[in-house]
């Protein structure tokens, strides 16, 4: 991410924040057009987003961040619309349909002319000896960002023990994987 915009996240300046804060919201309000919520919704979704999106700064998560402001900016906000729905018994799905780009979207780019690196290569060799049920369960929760929840109402599981037992164990073998390699 921008280290510029970390800054201006972190160094609490009123002024530079209260404009980051308008440069996206009208977007904002347009994409959650897209999942039903009315605008009132929206603006404290928006809001909570910012909150949440700010304390990542400050807490130095962003640092690591490769995806742009806007985008990391909507994908915790639309994590916020979804569970609103949830909350408040809507059907919403994060369908694949849902996620088409269109021309009021941001779409995220990959530098696929960029090496992975040393890690990366290595982590994705061990994650391919996981089993298929394993592979799903840690990208679902660690790739996708889903709750425990959501992995056990989307996967049939039981309920959420059972989610949490089995990532726990998948989380276990992946690191037997690597270190039985070393």
């Amino acid at each position: 991410m921008n280290p510029s915009l970390i800054h201006i996240l972190t160094n609490s300046n009123p002024k530079d924040i209260s404009k980051l804060y308008y440069k996206h919201r009208d977007a904002f309000l347009n994409f959650g057009k897209r999942y039903g919520a009315d605008s009132d919704i929206m603006l404290d979704i928006y809001q909570d987003a910012f909150v949440v999106i700010r304390k990542h700064a400050i807490q130095g998560r962003l640092d690591q961040v490769d995806s742009s402001f806007k985008t990391y900016l909507f994908g915790i906000g639309k994590r916020m619309i979804y569970n609103y729905h949830k909350q408040h018994k809507h059907n919403v799905s994060l369908d694949p349909e849902i996620h088409m780009i269109n021309d009021k979207i941001e779409e995220i780019d990959f530098d696929l002319t960029k090496e992975p690196s040393i890690e990366q290569k290595l982590l994705r060799t061990f994650f391919n000896k996981l089993g298929k049920r394993c592979q799903e369960m840690l990208t679902l929760f660690y790739y996708r960002g889903l709750t425990i929840d959501e992995i056990a109402e989307k996967s049939g599981y039981e309920n959420t023990n059972v989610v949490s037992s089995q990532k726990s164990r998948c989380l276990k073998q992946l690191k037997e994987i690597i270190n039985t390699a070393e």
